[in-house]
């Protein structure tokens, strides 16, 4: 028995496969969904949309609390930091206080300038510890990204140009950032 092709079926063209985004195949159904027991292709993507929407939300729900527990964060954090390098300086104050409290007409002058020299040395070691560096360039090569000149004086030898003869005020960086450049007398070479 020899089976007979419908006249429908015979003048159809195949139809073209459909592709989804990376190139698959994808099966269609023959016939839309439509009074079937599952849901309507239309249906189904406006799930789809309200999902996508519910997760982005969240997603920029999460994001917002992100960014508002990090700037908490960082103002906790360097209000941390403030506090370590002022607790550093606290035995520093409390010299200080100490010679403000010394009579001075009982006092010897050299016992003053010794115990000053000893805070400045106390605030220095503090602040060191802390990530102080004191920029002293005597007898360095000027460099103007940490040194500013404010005179210059002559230069007894060609190798002494450019030479820092004298600070009047050292620089600071502080944890490589400059704080403020050494103020410095700079020696040139007219010969």
């Amino acid at each position: 028995m020899t089976r007979r092709k419908s006249h429908h079926a015979e003048n159809e063209e195949p139809t073209p496969p459909v592709e989804d985004a990376e190139g698959a195949a994808v099966d269609l159904p023959a016939e839309p969904l439509v009074g079937s027991s599952g849901p309507a292709p239309m249906s189904e993507l406006e799930l789809q949309l309200t999902e996508q929407r519910d997760r982005h939300l969240r997603l920029a729900a999460e994001y917002d609390n992100f960014r508002k527990r990090s700037a908490k964060e960082r103002l906790e954090t360097s209000s941390r930091a403030q506090a370590e390098i002022v607790s550093r300086l606290l035995d520093a104050l409390d010299d200080l206080s100490r010679f403000a409290d010394i009579e001075p007409a009982t006092t010897d002058p050299m016992t003053l300038h010794k115990g000053i020299e000893l805070v400045e040395q106390k605030i220095a070691k503090a602040l060191t510890s802390a990530g102080l560096e004191i920029i002293d360039p005597v007898d360095q090569t000027f460099d103007p990204t940490i040194h500013e000149a404010v005179s210059t004086e002559p230069a007894l030898s060609k190798e002494d140009d450019d030479t820092v003869s004298k600070v009047f005020q050292p620089g600071y960086r502080f944890n490589g950032q400059l704080l403020r450049p050494a103020r410095v007398v700079v020696k040139q070479w007219n010969g």
